[in-house]
């Protein structure tokens, strides 16, 4: 970067205080080449087109400019820039949550203020364009590319708008995809094709999971997978630098570098026809190869809607009675989430309503999903992992399973007795599990799988991204018919697409079904988890700590978290009737009463969940009285839901 040397490493952008409203145009899908025309600058502003009908009411005004501060980044602002006046003070690090980045970006909900503010989101920008600079060491004749992708969140223009001014401004190119989903966007570092501009050398995706409407956030990656929580604190760390340097001087030459550099492209066109195309070449060239199959699709008005018309359809899935298919960031019907209760019950009287043979939903960044069966079963939790274990363990035999610290004791059984396999049961976060199941490879011990309760599931094979889309490719291909064909060449296929190896597992285990004489629909599935046994009771009840209790005493939730847990452990030392679990990684884990219990202290939040499954109410009412005798001394809890619990009907 020796062309650099003699320039501050500063760049600008200063937008017009506006009203937060892009403009939507509502365009139809193009084919290859699927490059739209650099965005302009209009009104201090990106131009934005959405490839989506969206609604977005009206939002706060803000004011933004960035500047970097490493030396890697080229700008032509003076060293005696004038800092931007009236930034509010921002603790970037409070915005770290886990390996993403969280945050309110939609003012109205009372005690939530505003923490993603354009010039904060600028700076965020900024900073990961710094980062991955520093990390690609790439020649200044070559500008990196940068892809960028958000969910159905009415903040999503606001926040696209000034995450690619801040990566724009810094020199890089940025790639707007509009309306995409997480996984497409990791893909996007892996696809080679130059008529959507990839592969790109990082990715950004604009979205919050399951969260109210008024949250929003940033997932990253490269190449290489997902940033850790490391690189998401450095990211924090050079975006509190670079917001604190804020100048008006840099305002043209930024929006010239936004104007230059921003390109539009439709990437999830190009990603569900691939997707299409392999399910087609894996199913030994068969054009329609789910025709006869009815699967509907809840999206819960999220990222996910283009499953049903550009995937299943186009295989011959008849798709009749989906819903919330259309991108509603307000979420209306319900919370995009597998794991809520709402949604499950949402999907599940669909498939019943519409005698489908299989209904599928997802969360809002279609990272998580879940499925129904045609008798309103539902393939979630514990069951989807059952499920995707007795595939994963059919082609590697005795392979470790790597969950969350809240899956049963029965999946423990499943798995261990009757699959063949080990259980190593972790931490909550999806990042955590995948990271653990690449620890245990790394000194010898084979894993192939890392699943979540939450729907989060990461195969070896695929690079460990955790993809709600791959799962349901390999759901939905249990029901193909006549897929009776030579395998040995679909081990040749290359690992471009996305799904690949989780479809070559599916149909695999399909063929031997039809070959054993197993009937079709969705009974293939339910047929994968046969001997799981599930628990009467299964609750998960909330503890809050007030962190401004004088419990406290001046010290973090954290600290006395951890005092409520050490002391639980003490008492169930004490209690014959009660085994601590001999492996924990995470909070105490106790069996009895033919249940168990787990309180652990959040990642994140002041809370202390409890989950607790038994096989009668009863029984779970002696777990949960165990742990409320345990927290009484501790008067920052809030204890009502679990006395609730425990009381006498």
């Amino acid at each position: 970067m020796a062309a650099m040397s003699g320039k501050i490493a500063q760049n600008v952008i200063v937008a017009q205080n506006r009203q937060l409203g892009s403009q939507y145009r509502r365009e139809s899908h193009r084919p290859v080449p699927f490059m739209s025309n650099l965005l302009p600058i209009h009104g201090g502003k990106l131009a934005w087109t959405c490839l989506f009908s969206m609604k977005l009411p009206s939002l706060p005004i803000y004011q933004s400019g960035f500047v970097s501060r490493r030396t890697t980044i080229n700008c032509n602002a003076a060293s005696s820039a004038t800092a931007v006046p009236n930034l509010e003070k921002v603790d970037f690090l409070k915005l770290q949550n886990g390996s993403d980045i969280r945050g309110v970006a939609i003012a109205g909900v009372e005690g939530e203020p505003v923490s993603l503010t354009k010039p904060v989101t600028e700076a965020i920008g900024a900073a990961f364009a710094a980062w991955l600079l520093e990390k690609k060491k790439t020649d200044a004749s070559q500008p990196l590319r940068i892809s960028i992708g958000h969910d159905s969140r009415i903040s999503a223009p606001v926040l696209l708008d000034a995450v690619s001014q801040g990566v724009a401004g810094a020199g890089l190119d940025v790639i707007q995809f509009g309306l995409a989903s997480t996984p497409a966007m990791f893909n996007s570092t892996l696809t080679e094709d130059e008529t959507v501009l990839c592969p790109a050398d990082g990715a950004i995706m604009i979205t919050a999971s399951h969260l109210p409407y008024n949250r929003n956030g940033f997932k990253f990656f490269t190449n290489g997978g997902g940033l850790g929580k490391p690189d998401i604190k450095d990211i924090l760390e050079r975006a509190a630098d670079i917001y604190s340097k804020f100048t008006d001087e840099g305002l043209i030459d930024s929006k010239r570098q936004a104007s230059a550099s921003v390109k539009r492209v439709d990437y999830m066109t190009l990603y569900a026809s691939d997707l299409v195309k392999a399910v087609r070449k894996a199913a030994g060239n068969i054009e329609k190869p789910l025709e006869g199959f009815h699967i509907v699709v809840d999206a819960g008005n999220g990222a996910g809607g283009f499953f049903a018309a550009k995937v299943l359809e186009p295989l011959g899935a008849n798709t009749s009675g989906s819903q919330f298919l259309e991108p509603d960031g307000l979420f209306p019907n319900h919370i995009p989430n597998p794991e809520d209760k709402a949604a499950m019950e949402a999907i599940t009287q669909a498939v019943l309503d519409n005698n489908a043979d299989l209904g599928i939903i997802f969360d809002t960044d279609v990272d998580r999903s879940a499925a129904v069966d045609a008798t309103g079963r539902e393939f979630n939790r514990n069951r989807l992992i059952a499920l995707t274990s007795a595939i994963v363990l059919e082609e590697h035999p005795g392979t470790t399973i790597v969950t969350d610290s809240v899956t049963s004791d029965e999946l423990t059984t499943f798995i261990e007795k009757k699959l063949g396999g080990k259980h190593h049961r972790f931490k909550r976060g999806y990042k955590n599990v995948i990271d653990e199941a690449i620890r245990l490879n790394s000194i010898g011990e084979e894993s192939h799988l890392a699943i979540e309760t939450s729907g989060h599931g990461a195969l070896k094979e695929n690079n460990w991204l955790d993809d709600g889309a791959y799962l349901m490719v390999l759901v939905v291909q249990t029901l193909c018919s006549n897929l009776l064909f030579h395998f040995s060449s679909l081990l040749e296929l290359s690992l471009t697409f996305l799904f690949h190896h989780l479809q070559v597992k599916l149909l695999n285990k399909l063929a031997s079904a039809r070959t054993s004489g197993i009937g079709g629909g969705s009974k293939v599935l339910t047929d994968l988890v046969e001997g799981l046994r599930e628990p009467a009771v299964a609750v998960e009840l909330r503890l809050k700590i007030d962190q401004n209790h004088p419990d406290l005493k001046g010290g973090s939730f954290r600290e006395y978290g951890e005092a409520v847990l050490k002391h639980l452990e003490n008492l169930v030392t004490l209690d014959p009737k009660l085994q601590k679990a001999p492996v924990n990684y995470e909070g105490v884990r106790v069996s009895g009463h033919g249940g168990w219990f787990l309180l652990r202290l959040s990642l994140h939040d002041p809370v202390l969940p409890l989950n607790i499954e038994a096989p009668s109410n009863e029984d779970a009412v002696k777990l949960g009285l165990t742990v409320a005798s345990a927290v009484k001394e501790f008067h920052a809890l809030d204890t009502s839901a679990l006395d609730k619990f425990v009381q006498p009907s």
